[in-house]
């Protein structure tokens, strides 16, 4: 495991300034780096380090959030007001939609596996999103206009709208049946995670308003208890949900919002952290590629990426109907709120280890969303927020 993890670090920081140096986003350079060295090309990864790859993944996701939560000025989120809520779950629907729709012509899927492929497309990526908006923050692009913040808590919202649908379809697909009150999960898990999330974070910043200790075993801290939410949403199965990343998101909003100051000292910690985690996240996100079934799928699995793209960016449109927001503003939201990544890397493969007959289709399609909205997005955001954005 030890030399698979050099691989990781060394190769990924390697292609990773090699795709910035071409003017690339550094995540396809990382992306690459896990296709290269997975079992589908040189298999030169260990084996032990691919079956811990979901818990790495999930622990990357964790450090991003948490940061997120630590920079997310509430009272900006809450002057934006009714778009934040939409971004939550409309564009989804709408991507969902247009898979409905377009699937079913492009590659011969039923209605129900084509619903089924949309819940797995439909999510965006924290892990691509979070860090280009955090850094937008950093940089005072867009933030008078709250674009960073409203993107930043959509994003996280609408992997939980997805996820939850993603559960339900699969259970129809299979041939089971869902119960009316399989949906009472949605806003549960919404209103759990907030709620679990903002008392934790609450309750840390009292614990360190009152006990003197050094950051990095804050950081220690608030990583633990973070890790006990996430598990704690796998462990509630029945009718209510629970939301972990959520949950991590809101404990940082809180920490903020009880001790501003500790919080700042806490962001730079993470985002420390963040260096590694991001080679990590992404390198095994490349590493689950499989370039077989992506050469398999011809270019109507392309289209049908596009074509669904374009729902979710009316999604978006739809959204941002009403607020101040200039064109080049909003076309700015629609190009960010696509790239995929984590969500698809995570439950691409679920249908075909179900043994469903769409399940190659959609591990297929999944793959090639990352592969192709991942960069695209990045690049997207890198290319324009600097000429679209006021900077505060």
């Amino acid at each position: 495991m030890l030399m698979s993890l050099a691989l990781i670090f060394l190769c990924g920081i390697l292609l990773g300034g090699l795709a910035r140096k071409l003017h690339l986003p550094a995540l396809l350079g990382m992306l690459l780096t896990g296709i290269l060295l997975g079992p589908y090309v040189l298999n030169l990864l260990d084996p032990s380090i691919l079956s811990v790859s979901a818990d790495l993944r999930q622990i990357a996701l964790i450090i991003i959030l948490t940061r997120a939560g630590l920079n997310l000025n509430v009272a900006d989120l809450k002057r934006v007001g009714r778009p934040a809520v939409l971004m939550c779950f409309l564009p989804a629907a709408c991507e969902i939609a247009g898979m409905v729709l377009l699937a079913p012509r492009l590659l011969g899927l039923s209605l129900m596996e084509a619903a089924l492929l949309g819940t797995v497309i439909a999510a965006v990526s924290p892990a691509v999103v979070v860090p280009k908006m955090l850094r937008l923050m950093d940089e005072g692009y867009g933030t008078a206009q709250s674009i960073p913040q409203l993107i930043l808590a959509g994003a996280s919202v609408d992997d939980v709208f997805v996820i939850v649908l993603f559960t339900s379809c699969t259970g129809l697909a299979a041939g089971g049946t869902v119960s009316p009150f399989d949906l009472v999960r949605i806003p549960t898990a919404i209103v759990l995670g907030l709620t679990g999330g903002l008392l934790c974070g609450a309750l840390l910043g009292l614990l360190f308003r009152r006990v003197h200790m050094r950051d990095s075993l804050k950081v220690v801290i608030i990583l633990s208890i973070s890790f006990l939410l996430v598990t704690l949403e796998h462990q509630m199965t029945g009718y209510i949900g629970f939301s972990g990343l959520l949950a991590v998101m809101s404990l940082g909003v809180a920490l903020q919002r009880v001790r501003g100051e500790a919080a700042s000292r806490l962001s730079v910690k993470y985002s420390k952290l963040w260096v590694a985690a991001e080679l990590l996240l992404f390198v095994l996100v490349g590493a689950t590629v499989d370039i077989g079934y992506a050469a398999q799928s011809g270019p109507a699995a392309v289209v049908l990426i596009f074509g669904a793209l374009l729902f979710r960016m009316a999604g978006v449109c739809l959204c941002l109907l009403g607020t101040p927001l200039t064109a080049k503003e909003r076309l700015f939201c629609m190009l960010a709120y696509t790239p995929k990544a984590t969500v698809q890397a995570a439950i691409g493969s679920i249908p075909l280890s179900m043994g469903l007959a769409c399940g190659n289709t959609v591990l297929t399609v999944a793959v090639l969303a990352i592969l192709i909205t991942a960069p695209l997005g990045a690049f997207a955001i890198d290319l324009t927020y600097r000429r679209w954005l006021k900077k505060a």
